[in-house]
């Protein structure tokens, strides 16, 4: 063999193997750590849809969006900034669910006293409550009867595959309503300033560069940003 492909070779790192053993006792499956990172680094892909499909995200980010289009301050705040807020505020709004998770299903498993389908269960239950009390009952009759299943007994009988899309659509109406309101008042602000500058005979001043200040003015006077967090926070107490 050429030596200095030899000394290559023996100066390279080397790679670590994946073993994953089917033949534990107890029917255990034992996973070395590069399949558990592996594993790890496959579920936290999941987690955005986790948190918008779960959680207050998705009202909360609507209803922001609807916030600045009304305001028409364009990119500010930025992007980055509204989903800042948004993760932080979602996480806040479910403390209570997280912490009962936690408390319920995790340390639990974590002890053994409970195994993985046990506190799955546990773990489902409060966010199901969570969730059911956000979700209109014509939203969720239109997903049990999408699903041709039999009519549960109550709440607490309902499949997750029927809960889940049925808390995002009213979620989706919730925000679409909070929105519309939001409108409002500068949408008055709006044909006020055209009004002004059309009988003032300034037809090529845009109505929505007078405008603009007005709206930011008025929402700096009534202090929109803790009115709207504290509305959104409290539409799910």
């Amino acid at each position: 063999m050429n030596p200095l492909l030899h000394l290559m070779l023996a100066a390279a790192p080397a790679v670590p193997q994946l073993k994953l053993d089917m033949g534990g006792s107890g029917s255990q499956v034992n996973m070395t750590m590069p399949v558990q990172i592996m594993l790890l680094l496959t579920l936290l892909t999941f987690v955005p849809a986790i948190i918008i499909s779960l959680s207050s995200f998705t009202r909360i980010i609507i209803v922001f969006h609807f916030l600045r289009q009304a305001l028409g301050t364009q990119e500010a705040p930025s992007n980055q900034i509204l989903i800042g807020l948004t993760l932080f505020l979602s996480f806040f709004v479910m403390n209570p669910t997280l912490t009962k998770i936690y408390d319920d299903a995790y340390t639990p498993w974590s002890k053994g006293e409970i195994d993985q389908m046990q506190a799955v269960e546990k773990g489902a239950a409060p966010l199901k409550q969570f969730m059911l009390r956000s979700t209109r009952e014509k939203d969720l009759k239109l997903f049990v009867d999408l699903s041709n299943t039999p009519r549960p007994k109550g709440p607490e009988d309902l499949p997750m595959r029927t809960v889940i899309p049925a808390f995002m659509i009213s979620e989706i109406k919730t925000a679409f309503q909070i929105g519309f309101v939001l409108f409002l008042p500068f949408l008055v602000i709006d044909m006020v300033v055209s009004s002004v500058l059309l009988s003032m005979g300034m037809m090529q001043l845009p109505p929505a560069m007078v405008s603009l200040p007005f709206k930011v003015l008025l929402f700096i006077m009534v202090d929109g940003w803790g009115l709207i967090i504290t509305s959104l926070v409290k539409s799910y107490a």
